[in-house]
């Protein structure tokens, strides 16, 4: 058994697993997009790779080369996740509100781009301590 892949995909079920619960409780009803969607508090992306780093970090040693490929990793993911997909979520927000009034006028498609795919540094802040304490928990309950 490789704890670390389980680690990872315990991170980021445990991330969904939060958006969901969160969803159902403010919005009063049961939204399985949750479990695969994009954006939202905590980044899942974000978790994924903090649990690998840190579990990476727990079982060969935080000194290894492979630890430091493994947050690198992580830091681009995290990177990416609060920079690039957020400005391309505002920039599809701002593309549906120019459908939506071109549509009123004109015969255009009505499909819209999906406009949560990025985070806040809060989101990826949240993801990366999710992250890290799922393979704590995870490395002291298994290894």
């Amino acid at each position: 058994m490789n704890l670390t892949i389980w680690i990872v995909v315990a991170s980021w079920t445990v991330a969904q697993l939060i958006k969901f619960t969160t969803a159902l409780i403010t919005k009063h009803k049961i939204d399985f997009t949750y479990f695969v969607s994009t954006g939202g508090m905590p980044s899942a992306h974000s978790s994924a790779v903090c649990g690998l780093a840190a579990s990476v970090g727990l079982r060969e040693g935080f000194h290894t080369p492979i630890f430091a490929v493994s947050l690198l990793f992580a830091g681009i993911v995290m990177f990416d996740a609060q920079s690039v997909r957020r400005a391309a979520g505002k920039q599809a927000r701002i593309l549906n509100q120019i459908v939506d009034e071109l549509f009123t006028h004109h015969h255009l498609s009505q499909e819209k781009l999906a406009e949560l795919l990025g985070h806040t540094r809060l989101e990826v802040l949240g993801g990366l301590i999710t992250g890290i304490l799922i393979a704590v928990l995870g490395h002291r309950l298994f290894s």
